[in-house]
């Protein structure tokens, strides 16, 4: 475990079944003891909803390949790896080559259909135990099926949810054999809708400041609901629910940016949401999503690297030289983002391989650093955080929002300036844009300001980018990602497989 601080983490793996979870990895908190949940003779103290509450929080450890595939998928890296076979799946995605029989994509949908089945669990039973402080964990846990929702709509479109109607109002049922046969997937718009009704819930029930560091807080429950609502294209929503954040949330902008992707910058004062991970053992090929680890952080590193500061990896997602050139003249964050491995060996005698599709750059800030991981394979549990919503991402989606919604282009300058101030050290490379102007230069500033964190693929997508940024997108075709194979063969064609698949 991290010494250092309390967290929620990926420590506890659950295997959920219809009779209820078994943990075969239990240490959370320094509490160690084995036990089978039965909902029959579960959830009758406040232990009891805790550790299912953790049970939730685990699968965020899964989401590092959304994050690995959403740059993949995008303009700003190549798939790389050790060869054009060297995980498929990857392979295909990079290259728009990609179908329904995708085993990368399988991992996506069920990984986060497993968290939100968990999540579906703890809801069933809400009401059985009645302890203070209950309406609080059960807002951290509609905030994390409103995560989980958001992952997958964003990849497939429309979903199935079982008792719509009562989910919206807060209950919660898992899948049952059989109901893959009738339960139908529901729009986009109304998954949407349960994500909103589920985050309107955590707003009204959390606080700002977490009872343990890694919780979720009202700041990410209020900044997930504006991104939720940007992506609708609700600018006038998102704007209010982004401008509360900004003015009465606890974050700012972290000094340094340098230090923000090591470890002394974890869970600092830009953090508004954090997905917790540790080097603690469990990692293994068969079960990458059994790792306590970030495993992308293994995927990006730097191929037979030896010298000083980084461990090796296997080079996958690699920067691009168009990436590197996006960035202005100036901009500090250039450095910190891509790491330049040529000029890295010239100046301290390190020594590299060459992978496939070779660019000579990395992603500076999710590959191995020497000292973090102490226990199993470093390229399997690594302790990097992924900083799922930093406050600099909340500033350029209010900045968005209140420009495309034609709100208030002054305050939306205000918010992108604040952004490019820490960048450059100062004011002189503030935008003074209005209009189509101020917007494509708030774009570009959300692309260097976040890349290598697994936004760009969506940003582009969801503003109509796509066709033109990235090589062999089809309209009409890959906005979205295809069902998988199985899930449309269980459901004996029930759930439609998405347009041109």
């Amino acid at each position: 475990m991290k010494n250092n601080k309390n967290i929620i983490t990926a420590i506890l793996v659950f295997a959920l079944v219809a009779a209820g979870i078994y943990s075969c990895s239990d240490e959370y908190l320094d509490e160690t003891d084995n036990y089978n949940i039965d909902s029959q003779g579960y959830f009758n103290s406040e232990d009891d909803y805790y550790m299912a509450l953790v049970g939730v929080y685990d699968l965020l450890q899964a989401s590092y390949v959304n994050v690995l595939l959403g740059e993949i998928a995008s303009d700003n890296t190549l798939c790389g790896g050790e060869s054009a076979t060297d995980v498929v799946g990857f392979q295909q995605i990079d290259d728009m080559g990609h179908t329904s029989v995708n085993s990368n994509l399988r991992d996506v949908w069920s990984w986060m259909f497993s968290g939100i089945s968990r999540a579906n669990y703890f809801l069933e039973f809400q009401d059985k135990t009645d302890f203070e402080g209950r309406n609080k964990m059960i807002a951290e846990v509609r905030f994390l099926r409103a995560y989980y929702h958001f992952e997958l709509v964003k990849w497939f479109g429309g979903l199935p949810i079982k008792d719509y109607d009562a989910a919206l109002l807060g209950s919660g049922k898992r899948f049952a054999p059989g109901d893959e046969l009738s339960i139908p997937r529901y729009s986009a718009q109304e998954v949407y809708a349960l994500i909103e009704s589920d985050l309107i819930f955590a707003v009204n029930n959390l606080d700002y400041i977490a009872p343990q560091v890694g919780r979720v807080t009202k700041g990410a429950a209020e900044a997930l609901l504006g991104k939720a609502y940007l992506y609708q294209d609700k600018f006038s929503e998102a704007a209010t629910i982004l401008d509360n954040v900004i003015n009465n949330g606890p974050y700012q902008l972290a000094t340094s940016y340098e230090t923000m992707f090591e470890n002394e910058g974890e869970n600092n004062v830009e953090s508004v949401f954090e997905v917790q991970y540790t080097d603690a053992e469990g990692a293994g090929f068969g079960c990458l999503q059994c790792s306590e680890g970030n495993v992308a952080v293994g995927f990006n590193g730097i191929r037979n690297h030896t010298g000083p500061t980084y461990d090796s990896g296997y080079s996958f997602n690699v920067p691009t030289q168009e990436t590197v050139d996006s960035f202005e003249d100036g901009d500090s964050r250039k450095e910190v983002s891509v790491l330049d491995i040529e000029a890295w060996a010239e100046q301290t005698g390190a020594t590299y391989g060459l992978g496939y599709e070779h660019t000579g750059y990395y992603n500076r800030k999710y590959i191995p650093r020497k000292g973090d991981q102490n226990i199993g394979d470093q390229n399997l549990t690594n302790p990097n955080n992924y900083r799922s919503i930093r406050f600099a991402d909340v500033l350029l989606m209010a900045a968005e929002a209140n420009n495309r919604g034609s709100i208030d282009d002054a305050k939306a300058q205000s918010y992108l300036n604040m952004v490019r101030a820490r960048a450059f050290g100062g004011d002189s490379n503030n935008i003074s844009a209005s209009g189509s102007e101020l917007t494509d230069a708030i774009y570009h500033e959300r692309h260097v300001e976040l890349v290598g964190e697994g936004h760009r693929f969506f940003d582009l997508v969801r503003t109509g980018q796509a066709p033109s940024e990235i090589d062999g997108f089809q309209a009409g075709k890959h906005e979205l990602f295809p069902i998988p194979i199985q899930e449309i063969q269980f459901s004996n064609g029930n759930w439609n497989q998405n347009p041109n698949y």
